[in-house]
């Protein structure tokens, strides 16, 4: 019986934003708040999307210190930097080991506004089916980024979760993710989906999977708690019905957020097992 988790990344298994660790420094970027607020201003101005003018500005800031620094290879080695939260380096191993002994077939993706190359980089690059990022074209010695091969935003995120839904493992085939499939014969059902999200840009995923039968998981920095900032972004999740849950971003075995998964597996077991079993 198939289930996924499907993981935002930047604030859900890392702490801060992909590209401001390693990336930035390395670009001469030293103030990531200021940085942002010119992503913002920019799109505001060029009434443009933010993510595409996110990736823009690297490019910029690049071509100005060094472009290779935006090659696949570099955005791997800055991706080495990231840090995990508590726990997720050793999470997909164990929850996957838990799956198998409750007879459950488990596939990890992640959709995320951060950039692929620097996910890929991590030490938990390979634990994904899939990875839907943000990606750049290369110039033919694939050193210098060209142009954004694909920007993911808050609302575009969804498309992905119907790409899991049924199957499709790449970006491109719209074809097919937009052929009608009878929800029954889909890969993996949405109410067999646990979806991880830490904000905003995952409100749309995160009240989509819950339409659609699934769970949506709101996790959130602990040593942010106490901040008006993280508590009132957790209050809001829950009065406007994003989430199903809230848990502190540590993976580790026994935390809170573990139990939780651990749980939600045994009653998608419960639930859809006899199900799976008569197809």
């Amino acid at each position: 019986m198939k289930c996924a988790l499907v993981y935002d990344f930047d604030g859900t298994l890392a702490d801060g934003d992909c590209a401001q660790h390693g990336l930035m420094p390395a670009l001469g970027i030293n103030n990531v708040g200021a940085f942002w607020q010119e992503v913002k201003q920019r799109a505001a101005e060029n009434d443009g999307d933010e993510i595409l003018s996110y990736l823009g500005l690297l490019v910029e800031k690049a071509a100005r210190t060094n472009p290779d620094e935006l090659s696949i290879h570099n955005l791997k080695k800055h991706g080495k930097s990231i840090p995990l939260y508590p726990g997720v380096a050793d999470w997909f191993d164990r929850i996957n080991k838990y799956a198998v002994d409750n007879g459950l077939d488990l596939y990890h993706y992640i959709i995320s506004s951060g950039l692929d190359a620097m996910i890929r980089g991590t030490e938990i690059g390979d634990k994904f089916r899939m990875i839907f990022a943000c990606k750049y074209h290369y110039s033919a010695d694939g050193t210098s980024a060209t142009w954004p091969a694909q920007a993911i935003n808050y609302t575009t995120k969804t498309q992905f979760l119907f790409r899991i839904n049924k199957g499709i493992d790449n970006s491109w085939d719209n074809e097919a993710v937009n052929r009608f499939i009878e929800p029954e014969l889909r890969e993996i059902p949405f109410q067999r989906m646990i979806y991880f999200g830490d904000g905003d840009t995952d409100i749309p995923s995160m009240k989509m999977v819950r339409y659609q039968g699934g769970v949506s998981l709101a996790v959130f920095d602990q040593d942010k708690w106490k901040t008006a900032k993280t508590q009132g972004k957790v209050e809001k999740l829950i009065a406007e019905e994003r989430a199903n849950y809230v848990v502190p971003a540590i993976y580790e075995e026994g935390s809170q957020l573990d139990v939780t998964v651990k749980g939600l597996l045994q009653l998608f077991k419960r639930k859809y097992a006899n199900k799976a079993l008569s197809k």
